[in-house]
């Protein structure tokens, strides 16, 4: 457990970066601190491994005053994820991620040989361990440095911005990654992010901090979306939260509509009335595009069907939420999401009124 109580930093200048704050963290909690830059949080998240020393207030770690532990040996036992990895430029991959073991005592030996069963957890091939980290891409990095801060499998986990170097689809790659090692491990995790949507997608609970360090509210995604506090908390999280709020909802259940689709070899042959819309698939079996009677004719002549509408952005999984079933119907030029099961394969069409439909549902039976 990580406890704040009445935790105040003040800078000589008269400064208040965090103004007395007080919140828990529970043991195996995903706690994220999000808020607009110059707001206190990462201020906050390296208090508890004395990088910066509170002014006042008590500010412990599994029921010890971290002021009365030597900070050498609490960061020993705190990982510690930063922006752009970190990373030592002189040290292979493996000597990276073994560093702290190696610290503690471990030999170099045994520290490497239980690093690169780290590296294969965090999903980075074993080949990649005896480059440095000028030969690594961003997302590749990222994925060291947290196989660094797991290496001495630490009770707990602080990460300080760590993706928002990375590009988008890398950052999103690594949302999914540490969601997936906190679902095995079970770590006590402090995240800060100033990414809203990061914070919703990741925390288990979200403290949103306001300017002058106020902790403005600190609640369960769900109820921030539902219930934010004030008006600051409303204006931070954005006009479409209700949207956002569906990603607590499973579209599991929903209806299936018929979908017409034909390989592309069958595209010439369409005869599709104004409006109308069929879904091309690849030889495998797999969405492709979208294709109108336009998109025919432009077929026909030899043009590629990405000149037609990709149907990436409006695949479903059944298994998914709401929002992504939703998200599936509103980005499909058809008014159809397509759902597809584990091996893309097309099983049918989410319409968005069914899934409005499926809301007031789940909303009746929470009532009841």
């Amino acid at each position: 457990m990580i406890t704040f109580e009445g935790v105040t930093k003040k800078y000589p200048d008269g400064t208040v970066a965090v103004d007395d704050l007080t919140l828990d963290v529970p043991d195996g909690t995903l706690a994220v601190f999000v808020g607009p830059s110059g707001c206190g949080k990462t201020t906050s998240m390296r208090m508890i491994n004395r990088m910066i020393e509170p002014t006042s207030g008590v500010l412990s770690v599994g029921g010890r005053d971290v002021t009365t532990v030597d900070p050498v040996k609490l960061r020993l036992g705190i990982g510690y994820v930063i922006q752009s990895a970190g990373l030592m430029p002189h040290l292979r991959v493996v000597d990276n991620v073994a560093t702290v073991p190696v610290l503690k005592g471990e030999s170099r030996r045994s520290a490497r040989k239980a690093a690169m069963g780290v590296l294969e957890r965090v999903g980075l091939d074993p080949a990649l361990a005896d480059r440095y980290p000028a030969q690594l891409s961003g997302g590749q990095q990222q994925r060291v440095g947290v196989a660094r801060a797991l290496a001495a499998d630490p009770p707990i986990l602080l990460m300080d911005e760590p993706f928002s170097a990375v590009d988008p689809v890398v950052r999103e790659e690594l949302q999914a990654e540490i969601l997936r090692l906190q679902s095995e491990l079970r770590k006590t995790i402090v995240f800060v992010t100033h990414d809203i949507d990061e914070a919703l997608k990741l925390g288990e609970k979200v403290a949103v901090f306001g300017r002058g360090g106020v902790l403005q509210q600190y609640d369960a995604p769900r109820r921030l979306l539902s219930n934010p506090a004030n008006d600051f908390v409303a204006g931070f999280i954005g006009a479409d939260r209700g949207y956002r709020g569906l990603q607590f909802s499973p579209g599991t259940g929903l209806p299936l509509h018929d979908i017409r689709h034909v390989g592309e070899d069958g595209v010439d042959a369409l005869d599709l009335a104004p409006g109308e819309w069929a879904l091309v698939t690849r030889p495998d079996g797999s969405p492709y595009a979208w294709v109108d009677a336009a998109g025919v004719a432009l077929h026909r002549e030899g043009k590629s069907l990405y000149d037609s509408t990709t149907a990436g952005g409006s695949l479903y999984l059944p298994k998914g939420t709401l929002r992504l079933a939703l998200d599936a119907a509103l980005s499909s030029p058809a008014g159809l999401g397509v759902a597809v099961d584990d091996d893309k394969q097309v099983i049918g069409g989410i319409r968005a009124d069914d899934v409005l439909e499926a809301l007031a549902a789940q909303r009746q039976s929470r009532e009841d």
